[in-house]
């Protein structure tokens, strides 16, 4: 018989919103409490040569629960928010802001929600290709369910850091540094589809902090270079695809010129030129305009054949 393995259940912890009361509320009446309490104590001894036992713990107790009330007093700043927990058990998260109260033995531990910036340093990755490459990027990030962040893994900063890391390595092995003939036309490379691959990276950061409760509300890259080991031959290759870019045009318009020369003079009838004659005219108007220097004029004196 063939066992079925069942594929493990994650059961993750949902946030639950709690309702706090107002803490100035709660304030006046632990405050009540402390100095009714210790009036009534001074009361009863000054009235009282031997007060009876009952009545002293009595007042005393009140004055301890007055400072019970106070002790369950606590303060959130704008973008916080407390993970309240009892006796390990978690209750609810508050996010009301300023002075707040609730039952003195829940365990508090405040956390911010506010947006955070992660400045990846420049890792060396390879790319599509294979070409080892640098690239860093800084991610805004920010807490969206506190209790998937705190419960569902063991330090939620650390787990976006490594994350992160992750996904630029595998972002970067998706595409190719720059284009090549090797690729497709009109294919995303890292160089040229920046907007594209920042989009690509937000999307697969979402899917990768969502076990934690993140949000990610901007990602872009900010260091992209080829590695130092091979940075100088790309850096020539570079330069020759751009000198081969730059002749192919000049080229191009020195053909178009010695057509337009040849054109005119046949259309005007300036002068008659046998096959002969064009190819020679062709080729010194070629050596002009297509030249790096400056080139030197010959004057003909003679007739149009010596």
């Amino acid at each position: 018989m063939n066992a079925t393995v069942k594929p493990a259940v994650k059961k993750l912890v949902q946030e639950r919103t709690l309702s706090s009361m107002d803490g100035y509320l709660m304030i006046v009446v632990g405050l009540a409490l402390i100095l009714g309490g210790g009036y009534a104590m001074l009361v009863l001894l000054a009235s009282t040569p031997e007060p009876s036992g009952v009545a002293v713990l009595l007042r005393a107790l009140t004055m301890l629960l007055g400072g019970f009330i106070l002790s369950g007093m606590y303060m959130l700043q704008p973008n916080e928010a407390a993970m309240l927990s009892l006796f390990g058990r978690y209750k609810g998260t508050d996010r009301s802001e300023g002075l707040r109260w609730t039952n003195p033995l829940f365990a508090k531990r405040k956390l911010s929600l506010r947006a955070r910036t992660l400045n990846t340093p420049p890792l060396k990755v390879n790319d599509k290709r294979g070409n080892p490459v640098e690239i860093g990027a800084a991610i805004v990030w920010r807490v969206e369910e506190t209790a998937l962040a705190i419960y569902n893994v063991d330090d939620f900063e650390r787990f976006v850091n490594v994350q992160a890391e992750a996904a630029l390595r595998h972002l970067a092995s998706q595409y190719a540094y720059d284009d090549g003939e090797d690729l497709h036309e009109g294919e995303t490379t890292l160089r040229a589809g920046m907007e594209v691959v920042a989009n690509a990276m937000r999307i697969e950061l979402h899917s990768r902090f969502a076990a934690a409760g993140i949000d990610v509300e901007d990602a872009k890259l900010t260091h992209l270079a080829y590695a130092q080991e091979i940075a100088q031959v790309m850096l020539r290759r570079q330069q020759a695809e751009a000198i081969i870019s730059a002749r192919k045009k000049i080229v191009h318009g020195a053909v178009s010129m010695v057509e337009e020369a040849l054109r005119g003079l046949s259309e005007r009838k300036i002068v008659e030129l046998d096959d002969e004659r064009k190819a020679a005219m062709v080729s010194n108007l070629l050596v002009v305009l297509c030249s790096d220097k400056e080139t030197q004029p010959i004057i003909n004196t003679g007739t149009l054949y010596n």
